[in-house]
């Protein structure tokens, strides 16, 4: 059984400030924030972000997924980088010590770490105020130059324990490639929690990919979208955002989205759902992958 919640229903769960915050056994309450992320606006995304995990905790929410680069957007031709990073990295560390205050686990996407001369677009996944997880976004999107503002990563997400879930991560058009998606169902993940900005104009295309994602590796997906209307990236292309989070249980079936509004969408995953699936439709045990490995060795004919 899988119930979903919008927005400010109560729970009967309680969810005491401090503790862990749990359902009932067997089950992970999560939510997505999506809200209007401003370029350059650290301080007031941050505020967002600190005041939705207040409430995220008294509604008893495990686990918060942020939009990609919550802190500060997408930078601008003019942007200082290394004073971004500083402050992305003060805002995570804000985040990830009320997260472990209020008993409420965050995951999203900001500015890392400089390699190459540039800064990552870093998806970290913070518990009790440590990162359990960290993977920096792996396909830069060249419509909006990412590659002239970031350095690509070059290694997949991990999937870490957490609250008896299996969880990984990924970060808006890496959720494209089906060579790294595929990844997270190698690694028995529960759920797959994707941050991103993700524009109007291929909101179908969203739909399709986070469902898609969920019922072809047998897990729950929570996909976070940002809300608003920016100038994105060195290129300033002026983007519409649908703020259509989604989150997806293992059959692809959609339990919550969003529908334009600021604020948590939220549902109760049963984690025995998509270990059952896995048991009954072994895909794992059937899949070919000698011959898959010997496929993407062969010339193109």
């Amino acid at each position: 059984m899988v119930t979903a919640r919008v927005g400010g229903v109560k729970r009967a769960a309680t969810c005491f400030r401090g503790q862990r915050s749990v359902a009932k056994t067997g089950t992970m309450l999560v939510a997505a924030l999506q809200f209007d992320v401003r370029r350059g606006a650290t301080a007031s995304n941050t505020e967002v972000v600190l005041n939705e995990l207040e409430r995220a905790a008294e509604r008893g929410i495990a686990l918060v997924v942020l939009p990609e680069m919550w802190p500060s957007s997408f930078p601008g031709p003019e942007s200082d980088l290394a004073a971004l990073v500083a402050a992305d990295d003060d805002a995570w560390t804000r985040v990830a010590q009320a997260g472990a205050r209020l008993g409420v686990s965050v995951c999203g996407s900001a500015f890392g770490g400089v390699e190459r001369g540039l800064p990552a677009n870093r998806w970290r996944l913070f518990d009790a105020g440590e990162c359990r997880s960290a993977y920096d976004k792996l396909h830069l999107f060249s419509p909006t130059a990412e590659n002239e503002s970031f350095s690509a990563g070059d290694r997949p997400p991990a999937c870490v324990e957490l609250r008896g879930a299996r969880v990984s991560g990924l970060v808006c058009y890496d959720l494209r490639f089906p060579e790294l998606t595929r990844l997270a169902f190698r690694a028995a993940a529960d759920l797959v929690c994707i941050s991103a900005q993700w524009p109007v104009a291929r909101a179908a295309n969203w739909r399709a990919l986070a469902a898609g994602l969920a019922a072809q590796n047998q897990c729950f997906v929570v996909a976070c979208n940002r809300t608003g209307v920016d100038v994105i990236g060195r290129r300033e292309l002026t983007l519409e955002f649908p703020g259509n989070s989604l989150l997806v249980d293992p059959h692809g079936r959609v339990l919550a989205e969003g529908r334009g509004e600021n604020g948590l969408i939220e549902a109760e995953l049963d984690l025995a759902l998509a270990r059952d699936l896995r048991r009954r439709v072994p895909v794992e045990r059937d899949q070919r992958s000698e011959l898959y490995a010997r496929w993407s060795r062969e010339p193109r004919g």
